[in-house]
């Protein structure tokens, strides 16, 4: 490995726990009892302005959350800390970056109301969906390996050495 090699995998390693961090802020929010406690509200203030189809997939997601909205909240609560844990720590991060994904486009097409409505005057597409590309690019860069337990960890893990960045034996490219 070469000394520019060795400074960029260090830089992956530092963007992994510099994102779990912003993850890890954005979490302690989801704990307060504002949010526990209106979640459907985040929910339902998507719907304005948005398109027939868009209202359609939101409410759909509204009954569901309706169900129990205060598990619900902890379910995201408990997700964005345990992702913000895993990329602080280099821990399981394949899984995690698999589970952003996810989390992320769940949160874009439903509170975010996949960054619409679209129209005049809209600045955004919402933060979620780029989220997803981060995730996945932590994920092809296995960034567990850099500054993280995954290089450890993945060879003790046998069959589900596949939950992180790679074994300590395999050179990351």
């Amino acid at each position: 490995m070469t000394a520019t090699d060795s400074w960029r995998a260090q830089g992956i390693g530092v963007v992994r726990i510099a994102f779990g961090l912003v993850w890890a802020i954005d979490a302690q929010f989801k704990w307060r009892a504002d949010f526990i406690h209106n979640f459907v509200s985040y929910l339902t203030g998507a719907l304005a302005h948005q398109p027939a189809l868009v209202q359609q997939w939101i409410g759909f997601w509204i009954d569901v959350v309706k169900v129990n909205p205060t598990g619900f909240a902890y379910v995201v609560a408990v997700s964005e800390s345990a992702l913000a844990l895993a990329l602080i720590f280099g821990v399981l991060t394949d899984l995690a970056c698999a589970g952003g994904v996810l989390l992320c486009l769940v949160i874009w097409s439903t509170a975010e109301g996949l960054g619409g409505p679209y129209v005049a005057g809209s600045t955004d597409i919402g933060t979620a969906i780029i989220y997803v590309f981060v995730f996945a690019l932590l994920f092809l860069a296995r960034a567990g390996l850099y500054l993280g337990y995954d290089r450890r960890l993945a060879g003790r893990l046998g069959s589900l050495a596949w939950l992180a960045s790679g074994p300590a034996d395999q050179p990351a490219a």
